[in-house]
């Protein structure tokens, strides 16, 4: 099991041909996600890409975005210079377990993201 150090979350960037409002990178660039910000300003799981397995696209309609509170403090996170990797890891952990049923359950545990 990995410590929130250990995922060490990083804000990253993308080409444009791969949209997102938010990107986060962990485990050195091994694993990608990204996020979407709804028109409820929920924040919403759009795509996850892991070293030796891919990209794993979610279809907007399969989407479960997190509750407006914890959007609330992704987006506060995002906004900061810093993330803080206890409060970034626990909400993406939160976020794929509720997508899980939409992401290759492999990699989300060879990777220990649930």
């Amino acid at each position: 099991m990995h410590t929130s150090e250990e995922f060490a979350f990083f804000k990253s960037t993308m080409p444009k041909s791969r949209k997102a409002d938010y990107y986060l990178g962990c485990l050195e660039g091994s694993v990608f996600i990204d996020f979407d910000k709804t028109d409820e300003n929920q924040i919403s799981l759009r795509r996850i890409s892991f070293d030796g397995y891919g990209c794993c696209n979610i279809a907007q309609s399969q989407r479960t975005p997190l509750s407006i509170t914890d959007s609330q403090k992704f987006i506060s996170e995002l906004d900061k210079v810093e993330l803080d990797q206890e409060i970034i890891t626990a909400l993406i952990k939160r976020i794929l377990e509720l997508n899980k049923s939409n992401i290759w359950i492999d990699a989300l545990e060879e990777y220990n993201l649930i």
